[in-house]
């Protein structure tokens, strides 16, 4: 073997630039390169795989000859393990940057600033403010692989105690979010793949949203509406929701770009819907006479701005629990009695007395159904169907329903 260690720190101090860059050998393939500029750095070099390879161990005096001294054994003692030196620094740099990117709190916000790309603002809002409230507290300050079983079933049961469908949503998005942590190399497994969701939460009864289906109720309800003195954004958009059983969201966040008065109908863009698929057409609906009056009198209060219905801000859209508010101060809250009924109500209600107003069968099954952007499930009928244009039969069945409201 070559001797080593042949060099000593006074020879390295004065040693002096020259023209050409020059090397001070200390064996066993560590050297000393002087530049011109009179920099001093050490190089390693070394064979692997019968290629040639060099590195760099910084500057001297930062390293010293000791330390360099020291760099070099550790590497002789990989090359002798049959290991490439530059490939494990590499490999314990990246597993190192990847250590350090693994907080849960990182890897969360990482996670949801993907998913506000792929979900409807409001939506992530929601999100967003169940991990503030619920998630980050217990979790913030570990490391994704430090999170064990025990944390997250703490998390959801003590949710489920006072929230039930929240716990599933935590559920959801900490599977899910385990499941970007393995992909990125945060975490080697997802915890809760085996896991069943129904062990932890408990079952639910399912209940349906409350609806109202007694005409004399529903003449009540329509008569409280128009008569509301609260703000105008309000009391038009449940006059409006009474014609148009529009879903909460798309409702509270109706443009004036989707209305077109000359055409006397309503686009909502497919992916603001709660079906999203991109073979599915724009949602279209037409608008009746009465709508048209609605639409007519919001114009006065929003028609300047974006949304056809604001919030208290007079900018941004309605928030989606004021008109529910609205309605619970109407007295509409008493399920018992048949005089419950929400935003998402209004949806079952149409669907409920259509059916049964329809005493002639003039709307089909599939109109009533696609008025509500109701679609079907099977992917392989959905696919013969998806283009059939329903706009035109839409247009009968909304008079109807209008015109019945109106003449309770």
């Amino acid at each position: 073997m070559a001797p080593i260690d042949l060099l000593q720190d006074l020879q390295i101090k004065k040693a002096q630039p020259t023209e050409k860059e020059y090397f001070l050998n200390d064996g066993g393939g560590l050297r000393l390169s002087i530049k011109p500029d009179g920099t001093k750095s050490w190089q390693f070099r070394y064979t692997f795989n019968k290629k040639r390879r060099k590195t760099t161990f910084k500057s001297y005096p930062m390293v010293s000859l000791k330390n360099a001294r020291l760099k070099r054994t550790q590497f002789l003692d990989l090359l002798a393990q049959d290991i490439d030196p530059i490939e494990y620094l590499k490999k314990k740099r990246e597993e190192n940057s990847i250590d350090s990117s693994g907080m849960f709190l990182n890897v969360a916000n990482e996670w949801l600033e993907r998913e506000s790309k792929r979900t409807m603002e409001s939506t992530h809002k929601n999100k967003m403010r169940i991990f503030n409230n619920d998630i980050f507290p217990f979790l913030k300050n570990k490391h994704m692989k430090e999170i064990e079983v025990s944390h997250i079933v703490k998390i959801i049961e003590t949710k489920q105690l006072q929230a039930h469908d929240v716990a599933q949503r935590i559920y959801n998005y900490l599977d899910n979010l385990f499941r970007y942590a393995v992909l990125k190399r945060y975490c080697k497994r997802n915890i809760l793949v085996d896991i069943r969701k129904s062990d932890i939460i408990k079952p639910r009864e399912a209940k349906h949203f409350a609806k109202i289906t007694d005409p004399k109720v529903l003449c009540e309800l329509r008569d409280s509406i128009y008569l509301y003195n609260g703000g105008p954004s309000v009391r038009n958009a449940l006059k409006f929701v009474l014609h148009i059983p529009l879903r909460a969201e798309n409702l509270c966040n109706l443009k004036w770009d989707y209305i077109n008065f000359e055409e006397r109908s309503l686009t909502i863009p497919r992916e603001l819907m709660k079906i999203k698929n991109k073979n599915l057409d724009d949602y279209k609906l037409p608008l009746t006479d009465e709508v048209i009056e609605i639409l007519e009198e919001q114009k006065i209060f929003t028609g300047h701005q974006q949304y056809v219905f604001l919030g208290t801000s007079n900018r941004k859209p309605l928030n989606n629990e004021s008109p529910n508010k609205a309605l619970q101060r109407m007295g509409f809250n008493d399920e018992s009695r048949g005089r419950k009924i929400r935003l998402h109500g209004f949806r079952g209600t149409f669907r409920s007395m259509i059916d049964t107003l329809d005493e002639d069968n003039l709307f089909s099954f599939d109109v009533k159904e696609r008025v509500l952007d109701h679609h079907e499930k099977n992917e392989t009928v959905r696919a013969y169907n998806h283009k059939a244009d329903y706009f035109n039969q839409f247009k009968p069945l909304l008079k109807f329903w209008s015109e019945y409201i109106m003449k309770l």
